[in-house]
């Protein structure tokens, strides 16, 4: 049997903000928007290529402080593609970082072991890791 992640719920204060940073800036296509009722809002939205979505909203979605969302991690085959995509996008990512060393020789010395960081509007943290090949 397997087990997938599908959703993670993201929290937010605004949530046209984020709509707006997660499609726009990060590219993330929009899956859904549902507005319930005044109180109740769903956004669905999905990174090119995953099979995971986050979820952003209000009244329909546990309640967690925004921001409080830390170590959300995406994965990409070139690491300099993408942090040049992001500041393009107007994201303000890090510089790339490698962190640790790897256990056996990689295509890229940045496979596995490289990442840069950004966040959202709220503060809810995110890490891009290179992994061009898996084992």
């Amino acid at each position: 049997m397997n087990w997938t992640l599908e959703v993670v719920v993201v929290p937010v204060s605004d949530v046209d903000r984020a709509k707006a940073f997660y499609a726009d800036q990060l590219g993330f296509a929009v899956d859904h928007d549902t507005v319930i009722s005044d109180d109740v809002r769903i956004v669905q939205l999905t990174p090119p290529g995953s099979g995971c979505s986050i979820v952003i909203g209000k009244g329909a979605v546990p309640q967690m402080p925004p921001g409080s969302l830390k170590g959300l991690q995406l994965v990409v085959p070139d690491l300099g593609k993408a942090r040049a995509e992001l500041l393009e996008r107007g994201v303000e990512v890090s510089e790339i970082q490698v962190l640790g060393e790897n256990p056996r020789p990689v295509p890229d010395p940045l496979d596995n072991v490289g990442f840069v960081f950004f966040a959202d509007p709220d503060g809810n943290a995110w890490a891009v890791q290179q992994i061009s090949s898996r084992a």
